[in-house]
């Protein structure tokens, strides 16, 4: 009998999803190299990520670090992305935002700092180089 011959089911190893369901509850440092979505509670950082999603009935005590971030729940700790954060219709942030983009959507609740520099070292040596460049403009008008 070959009743699973035809199944389509892969588990790759490059498949890094991963899911903190509604009724599940995480404490401690949660390293996610793939994308991670949030419906349930998790006390503690994540750190790594490349996208972490925290839905609607989500909640986070503590420190995101990833490359983008989006918030339909509740979120009490610092983000931090390389990309871009997005807090939607009915989130809640306290904590700071950093990111060189950051979207609020109207109804979203936000309490913190925002910062939108971008801390890559070819920007920032981009923005070194600028102001030299400016002031030799100016001094050949």
């Amino acid at each position: 009998m070959t009743m699973f011959k035809s199944t389509n089911i892969s588990f790759e190893a490059k498949n890094g999803d991963t899911v903190i369901g509604n009724e599940a509850y995480f404490q401690g440092t949660l390293t996610a190299k793939g994308s991670l979505r949030i419906d349930g509670r998790v006390d503690g950082s994540i750190v790594d990520a490349k996208i972490v999603t925290v839905g609607k009935s989500g909640k986070v005590k503590g420190d995101i670090s990833c490359e983008i971030c989006y918030v339909s729940g509740e979120i009490k700790g610092n983000i931090t992305a390389l990309d871009h954060i997005e807090a939607l219709k009915g989130s809640r942030v306290d904590g700071d935002i950093r990111s060189p983009r950051i979207m609020l959507e109207e109804g979203a609740l936000f309490n913190g700092n925002c910062s939108m520099d971008n801390n890559s070292s070819g920007k920032a040596a981009e923005r070194q180089a600028q102001p030299k460049n400016s002031k030799t403009e100016a001094k050949q008008q």
